[in-house]
Order: structure tokens, then C-alpha cells, then sequence
């Protein structure tokens, strides 16, 4: 409660600090040719503090790194988007805004909740604009996670599955370590995605390992696919941490294939955990998701979180989140070479993220988890 505090003191203080700012840095959101970050440096200087919302952990480094860099204060929090959409909603209708910059990695939610009723916005730096690929643009999205299939290196040389159709086997009943669809919204996501724009790769790949045509009174192969991995009684975890444990332990005596954020392989540093990359599995090795950059309507400081977002789309900015393997929009960031998932070497492996579709996950995420919830056996 101190920082909230904290803020809103200095809020008050900074009020007649606004209006200079505004006139410093007015139009900060026009044209390239009229760009001036030095002019929004100076601008954020005159404005109170800032607090930022993410779904990482690394976003309190990314904040400390931030206010050192600019002299601009700000205070990373990590929160899960659940969570974030909360406390923007709330913080929305009340019109006190404490959260003035968000990182969110549920798009749906973002589309269709937040924008729509106009708790947010969408700011492309005008600077960065021919680096960030136009499907990333509006609205921004910052960077792009992979979940992937994972394997223990300890019990295995390679991967041992290579389709994804195996895992709905009798050999992997109850050997999938997985996150609940029915408390992580991104899975059912990426279940409507693979439906909307991959179905027949996912059909492709049934006949591959089984030599004949699917045929399914589902609606697609997605769906099939999901119905048996369900009925296939996978171990559910709340979070992934206990997949990547259920996987990777070092001192793990069955095998089990795990589905986790790319982030979980830095345990094979920290803990000495023995994960590997199914590449190589068909139809994908994984599936990516993308965190979208937000900044609330009603802040009293948006030139400071121009700044931050502008600081988010930097290789430096988005340093701390590369070392976990996600990947900046911003076409000249790049992973570091030492990234412990080898993500960037099988990226053609993995299956992207359609923001376009996104209203479409949004409406479908309950006709996905009903499927789920029907089939799934223990």
C-alpha cells in the first residue's frame, strides 16, 4: 500500500508540472518527422511517477533499469492478466488510474474488454514504426512468447514423440504435463487458432503417423485432437512450473513430455533441470502468444509511458525478457546467443499468433473449454 501511496502524493505535487509537460512534448503521438525523444525525455521528467503491469516477473528489473537510464520513476508489478484486467477495469471506472502502463499476454481479453470500452490505448512509437512488423502495430504488440513441448534430456537423446497425435496414445495416458485449459485461457486460444488457420495441418498430421484420413464427427482435427488429449487424462498444473518439474527434474525416473513457456528452461541453469525442445514434432514444436503494450486512458503521466513503452521496444529494454526467450517485435532486438530454450534456431517450428482472430478466441474460449471439461479423464 506505501508505493500506491506513494504515487498518488506525488501525483498531487506534480499537478502544475502537467500543463508544462503537455506544452513541452504536445503531438508526441504525430508524425515520424515529428518525433523527438529527447523532447518526451524531458516531458516524463515533469510527470509523476509511473507503475507498470506485466505478467513477468522480470518487469521489476525492467522498471529499475528504466528509472536509471531517464531519471524517470517507475514500479514494475507482476500480475497475471486475470489480474491485470482487473485492476485496469476497476482503476478504469473508478477514474483513478494507478496502473499506467500494461503488458498483457491475453489478447483476447485485451480486444475485446479493455480497448473497446476505452480503459486503453494502443501508442506505436513513431521512431520504431519501420522496425515492427505492420500485424504488430496496432494494436502493439511488444513481444511474443512460445509455449513449447518439452522432453527430459536425462532420459532421452531426442525427443520421443514426433506428432502430436502420439500423446492421445495409451503410452502417454496420464504422461502430458500441462497447464488446465480451464484456468489458462491462452491453451484454449491456441486451440481456436490452430482450428481457424491450421486445421488441415493438424489433419495432415494424423494421416502422417497413421497412414489414413481422420475421420471424426468433430468439427475439425483441432477439435478431434483435443477431445482425445483430454480423454488422455494429461497432468494438469496451475502453473508451469510444476510441468517443467514434472519433465525435467534431474533426478526424474519416468518420462513424461510437458507442454511450458520457453522461460522454464532457464531451470536447467538455476536448478540443474534436464529439459529439451521437441523440434522436429509435427505439425509444430509449440505454439507462440503475443504480450500486447498498453497505456491507461486517464493517466496523468503519458509522456512517461510513451517513454516506457518506447524503452520496451528497445533490445536493451527488453533485455531482461530475451534472457527467458521472448522475443521483441522490434526487428533489430534479438535473442541473446546464450537463450537456454534454443527458441530462435526453430522458430519455423512454431505455430504463430493471428491477432486478427483474436475476437474469434474471445468468443469461442467457452465452446473450447466445454469441449475440455466433457472429455478430459484422470
Amino acid at each position: 500500500m506505501t508505493g500506491l501511496f506513494d504515487k498518488r502524493v506525488a501525483k498531487g505535487m506534480a499537478a502544475s508540472a502537467l500543463a508544462v509537460a503537455a506544452v513541452l512534448y504536445a503531438g508526441v503521438a504525430g508524425a515520424q518527422e515529428k518525433f523527438d525523444l529527447d523532447a518526451l525525455i524531458e516531458a516524463a521528467k515533469k510527470e509523476p511517477p509511473i507503475s507498470v503491469y506485466s505478467s513477468t516477473g522480470k518487469i521489476v528489473k525492467q522498471a529499475e533499469n528504466f528509472t536509471k537510464k531517464y531519471g524517470v520513476q517507475a514500479t514494475g508489478t507482476k500480475a497475471n492478466a486475470a489480474a491485470q484486467l482487473e485492476m485496469v477495469i476497476r482503476e478504469g471506472q473508478a477514474k483513478n488510474v494507478q496502473g499506467d502502463v500494461i503488458q498483457i499476454s491475453d489478447v483476447p481479453a485485451g480486444v475485446a474488454q479493455l480497448v473497446p470500452q476505452g480503459f486503453v490505448e494502443s501508442w506505436l512509437p513513431p521512431d520504431l514504426a519501420d522496425k515492427i512488423p505492420a500485424k504488430y502495430q496496432n494494436p502493439l504488440t511488444i513481444s511474443n512468447e512460445a509455449n513449447v513441448f518439452a522432453y527430459n534430456t536425462q532420459l532421452n537423446e531426442s525427443c520421443p514423440v514426433k506428432n502430436i497425435w502420439e500423446l492421445t496414445e495409451a503410452k502417454w495416458k496420464g504422461k502430458v504435463a500441462m497447464q488446465d485449459p480451464l484456468n489458462k485461457a491462452s491453451y484454449v486460444d491456441w486451440f481456436n487458432q490452430m482450428a481457424t488457420n491450421a486445421d488441415d495441418k493438424v489433419a495432415a498430421a494424423y494421416k502422417e503417423h497413421y497412414g489414413k484420413d481422420l475421420v471424426t464427427d468433430e468439427e475439425g482435427a483441432t477439435a478431434a485432437w483435443v477431445k482425445a488429449l483430454a480423454a488422455n487424462g494429461p497432468l494438469l498444473t496451475d502453473a508451469d512450473e510444476g510441468a517443467a518439474q514434472a519433465v525435467g527434474a534431474p533426478d526424474q525416473k519416468e518420462q513424461f513430455i510437458g507442454l511450458m513457456s520457453s522461460a522454464k528452461f532457464r531451470n536447467n541453469k538455476d536448478v540443474g533441470s534436464k529439459l529439451g525442445l521437441c523440434a522436429g514434432l509435427q505439425p509444430f514444436a509449440g505454439w507462440m502468444y503475443p504480450s500486447l503494450g498498453f497505456i491507461a486512458k486517464g493517466t496523468d503521466s503519458p509522456n512517461a509511458a510513451k517513454l516506457f513503452i518506447h524503452y520496451l521496444l528497445t533490445e536493451e529494454g527488453i533485455a531482461p525478457q530475451a534472457d527467458d526467450g521472448k522475443m521483441s517485435t522490434n526487428t533489430d532486438a534479438k535473442l541473446p546467443d546464450d537463450e537456454p530454450s534454443g527458441i530462435g534456431k526453430v522458430l519455423d517450428q512454431i505455430f504463430p499468433y493471428d491477432s486478427e482472430a483474436a475476437q474469434s478466441d474471445w468468443d469461442a474460449r467457452q465452446d473450447w473449454q466445454d469441449l475440455w471439461r466433457v472429455n478430459y479423464q484422470k
